[in-house]
Formats: C-alpha cells, sequence, structure tokens
C-alpha cells in the first residue's frame, strides 16, 4: 500500500523576501538546507 503525502506533512519555510511560506520541492530533495528563496525572482530581488 502506497502512502501518499499530503501538502501539510512537508517540510516549508518563509521566504525572507516576500515573507510568504514555500514548501518543500522535488527539485530540492538534495539541496533543501540551502534553499533561502520561493523563487528565482526573490532570490534575483534579494
Amino acid at each position: 500500500m502506497k502512502r501518499t503525502r499530503h501538502k501539510s506533512d512537508l517540510p516549508s519555510k518563509i521566504c525572507p523576501v516576500c515573507q510568504r511560506p514555500f514548501t518543500w520541492r522535488k527539485k530540492w530533495a538534495d539541496c533543501w538546507d540551502d534553499v533561502k528563496y520561493c523563487s528565482e525572482r526573490c532570490r534575483r530581488r534579494r
């Protein structure tokens, strides 16, 4: 039986630029500790 993960179970952070919460994504599986911004736009605006 496959257990599906709900969005609320995933870790999340607050973006320092826009102050919005963003949740873990599969593409960040290897670098979640280094992720600080929710998007490229916020990363550029920092």
